[in-house]
């Protein structure tokens, strides 16, 4: 799928997305994944490795990292978590990370 292609499936948002993680999220969300945050990574970033989260039950993860591989991008961990916030827990969500390689900067 082209980049062109990949627009449709952009999400409408106040914040732009990052430019380096861009097209995972387009490619994610073509596959029907509920992304909800992301981030390019890096220094001056909130996280240190592009990063997508997203929403969904247990099967999920599996369906989000199925669609990731098909298209080649360079998953290196996925997580289920959840945030404290006034000692409650929210959640769980999933988070995605990606390794860094000169072929998908």
């Amino acid at each position: 799928m082209i980049n062109s292609d990949l627009e449709k499936y952009a999400p409408s948002v106040d914040l732009e997305i990052d430019p380096g993680i861009r097209r995972f999220v387009l490619i994610l969300r073509s596959g029907g994944v509920d992304t909800f945050e992301s981030c390019e990574g890096g220094e001056g970033h909130p996280f240190k490795e592009p990063t997508v989260r997203f929403m969904g039950n247990t099967a999920e993860g599996y369906r989000a990292f199925s669609v990731a591989i098909n298209y080649g991008l360079p998953v290196c961990k996925l997580r289920r978590y959840y945030q404290v916030i006034d000692c409650q827990l929210e959640g769980p969500w999933w988070e995605m990370t990606f390794s860094i390689t000169d072929k998908h900067q």
